[in-house]
């Protein structure tokens, strides 16, 4: 993993569930066929209600999106319990998560599978960014830039080689907790 990622920010607000990340008839893709895990990022984020999100994460007629980060407010990913949601996330081109707070299924799910970096931010950044601004997160120091302004992030600590390593299985096979395939 590079050390920093710079890329536009996408912004949500409180209270995103796994059905607004990714609505339960794209349940049926499996990640693990590559064409099905492109096709489940294509429809990260549709279930955010239109009259709230105008822009959307993966632009009409795209695949990725542009938003390598995206910034939440509170219980960020709650509701069912699905590896899809971070997943999705993460085939649409998403590579992190700051939010103020995180269901604590989505985080490890997001541990789990590899897919994101669940940052918690000590500070409302939903109010304080806008959809398009470009930020810098910065992985070893775990800052947030965006706007001249740097922020504080909690640090991921352990779970971060385990993320690196793509996942909790991944991280098994190399530090040798598992035979490797």
């Amino acid at each position: 993993m590079p050390n920093t990622l710079t890329t536009k920010v996408y912004v949500v607000q409180d209270n995103i569930d796994t059905d607004q990340i990714i609505p339960a008839q794209y349940l049926t893709l499996v990640p693990t066929i590559a064409e099905e895990y492109e096709k489940l990022g294509s429809y990260a984020m549709a279930g955010l209600p239109d009259s709230l999100y105008q822009t959307r994460l993966i632009p009409e007629g795209q695949i990725k999106s542009p938003y390598g980060i995206i910034i939440g407010g509170r219980n960020f990913g709650c509701g069912s319990s699905r590896e899809h949601a971070p997943i999705a996330l993460g085939a649409a081109g998403v590579k992190a998560v700051v939010a103020e707070s995180f269901a604590r299924i989505f985080f490890r799910n997001c541990v789990a599978t590899g897919e994101l970096y669940p940052y918690d931010s000590p500070v409302r950044l939903c109010d304080k960014v806008k959809t398009g601004d470009e930020a810098t997160l910065d992985f070893d120091n775990d800052t947030f830039t965006v706007n001249d302004q740097t922020y504080r992030l909690k640090p991921l600590g352990e779970v971060r080689p385990v993320i690196d390593a793509g996942g909790l299985f991944n991280y098994a096979r190399q530090s040798g907790m598992i035979a490797a395939k």
